[in-house]
């Protein structure tokens, strides 16, 4: 039996000795609670503008390129396979991530903790999402800077800088303005995107035939297994977007009988739904390539920039009307496109780092330390020109991704749902759990470790192209065999929180009951406080993530 105490919600005081972190407290509400719950007092949009928001930044063209290289590198029909494998792991994996997200209205970080990684394991796979957001921060800011050197002469250099710049006042106000920018720049995006390939399919129906018929760059790209998972791992690098999708479906409204159709419909579209949208703009960039190659002259140089967006979009343009209207177009597209991404990569990769940096250090350095962190090594991959090695890097990256996300979405799914091992509530507070939990840290470091090793040929050619296999496979049974193995002891530290209000309302959705945290002295819902060890009074999770000596942590319950 548990000695624990339990408070209730009527005897919160003040403490005199307690630190005052009012300040701290105040600025990370400003900055959409980047280490905690999603409270329901803060969660004002509707479902339609949260799903717009987050589908909004999807609008990147490093699809375009993707689809584009894999084509020119494999063949049209292989790539195709590959973007088929891609689509369908992506959204098994992220459904049950999605719903968590959108259900109980926290980040993929917190999600993870509580799905067997455990309060500081979960570190490692913050930094691994940190990895993605500038990676393709630097992808998207390349694509930009191609566009402004090919419409208005500006250096490349300089255009890194510019594509880099434009963000940081754009993302210091957090979801607020995110929403309103994705919202308005949407239909426009949509249009600019849409109406080439439109034209192309119409004006050039031959093309399609031409697009079927394409083998890639060396003239072998004959259907392969090997080829198809080649190309399937280059996209499955894309896995770690559902984490940026979720850092807006946190933001969901409670799920009720009368919202229920539309709560689902934006979850699914917005969650796990983004990669129908995702796959779609990867095999028009491959469309797209293949007619550049096939139809306009210029030979080797021709095929050096058909996988590059900007192109793309200027060729079929010039069809259309005159060459200054043509440029002027294709401008306009990258920057808007790049603009939408690249303030949801900054915006996620800020959450990430900070996350992280406060955990390990017990010090909260405000989110926009870390934005300008972010940036600064994605300009440092821009101008070390990564786009010329793209293959390789998203290659490389996938394995670690994969084998993060398919490891949660299998202890949900698997190890909450049908062993009913992982308590089927998420738990993200410090003290509730233990500090590494081996079933998903376990899992993701030897499912990351041996496909890499796959990857670069450790355990020979013939298993090669299949890292992306074998990192799918690997995560998706270790969980459970791990799970049953330490029979689940590893999951929970404490069984109750010492407070004796529900943690949720009557349809299953987190409780908007407010307390006080007698450390940063401000008004905090339930499901973000526990018990304080020392004080007869309640402390949010934030607090007790800086707690440095430990002494408002609970302690273990047998």
């Amino acid at each position: 039996m548990s000695n624990e105490k339990v408070v209730s919600h009527e005897t919160t005081p003040v403490s005199r000795a307690a630190p005052t972190a009012t300040g701290t407290a105040a600025k990370e509400t400003l900055e959409d609670y980047t280490l905690r719950f999603a409270p329901r007092s803060y969660r004002r949009w509707g479902t339609g503008v949260v799903a717009i928001s987050a589908l909004g930044g999807i609008a990147y063209l490093a699809d375009f390129a993707i689809g584009a290289n894999i084509g020119i590198s494999y063949g049209t029909v292989n790539a195709l396979w590959g973007i088929l494998v891609f689509a369908v792991v992506i959204f098994a994996t992220g459904f049950p991530l999605a719903y968590y997200a959108a259900r109980y209205n926290l980040d993929l970080d917190l999600i993870t903790r509580g799905s067997g990684f455990g309060y500081y394991g979960s570190v490692v796979t913050n930094v691994i999402f940190a990895t993605f957001t500038f990676i393709f921060f630097a992808l998207e800011g390349s694509i930009m800077a191609q566009g402004l050197n090919l419409g208005l002469h500006v250096p490349l250099w300089a255009g890194y800088a510019a594509s880099t710049l434009i963000i940081f006042p754009l993302v210091m106000y957090g979801m607020s303005l995110l929403s309103k920018l994705q919202l308005w720049t949407t239909p426009l995006w949509l249009i600019l995107m849409v109406a080439p390939f439109a034209y192309l399919l119409i004006s050039h129906p031959e093309s399609v035939a031409t697009f079927f018929a394409y083998q890639g760059e060396s003239g072998k790209g004959a259907t392969s297994l090997g080829s198809i998972f080649l190309a399937a791992g280059v996209c499955l690098s894309l896995i770690a977007q559902i984490a940026e999708q979720i850092d807006y479906l946190r933001f969901m409204p409670p799920r009720t009988p009368e919202n229920s159709r539309r709560w689902w419909t934006a979850v699914v579209l917005a969650g796990p739904g983004w990669v129908i949208f995702g796959a779609i703009k990867q095999i028009v960039g491959l469309f797209l390539a293949v007619y550049i190659i096939a139809n306009v002259a210029g030979g080797q140089n021709v095929s050096a920039v058909a996988n590059q967006p900007v192109h793309q979009f200027l060729e079929i343009y010039r069809d259309i009307m005159p060459p200054w209207a043509a440029m002027a177009l294709a401008v306009v597209l990258v920057v808007i496109s790049q603009i939408k991404i690249n303030v949801t990569n900054a915006y996620s990769g800020s959450l990430a780092w900070t996350n992280s940096f406060t955990r390990v250090t017990k010090h909260y350095p405000g989110r926009l330390v870390f934005l300008g962190f972010n940036l600064l090594v994605a300009l440092v991959l821009m101008e070390a020109n990564m786009f010329d090695f793209l293959n390789t890097i998203l290659g490389f990256y996938a394995n670690c991704g994969m084998s993060w996300v398919v490891v949660v979405a299998s202890d949900i799914v698997i190890n909450k749902y049908l062993l009913k091992i992982s308590p089927l509530q998420p738990e993200f507070r410090r003290g509730m759990l233990y500090p590494v939990n081996p079933v998903g840290f376990g899992s993701m470091l030897i499912s990351a470790g041996v496909s890499i090793v796959v990857f670069f040929g450790g355990l020979g050619a013939g298993l090669q192209p299949f890292s992306p296999l074998v990192a799918i496979v690997l995560a998706l049974v270790l969980p459970p065999i791990l799970a049953v193995a330490t029979r689940g002891r590893y999951y929970l530290r404490r069984t109750g929180d010492g407070i004796d209000l529900p943690m949720y309302d009557e349809f299953g959705n987190p409780s908007g009951e407010v307390l006080h945290c007698h450390v940063c002295r401000q008004d905090i819902e339930r499901p973000d406080m526990a018990k304080c060890e020392t004080h007869d009074a309640v402390v949010c999770s934030l607090c007790l993530s800086q707690d440095k000596v430990g002494d408002h942590v609970l302690p273990a319950t047998a």
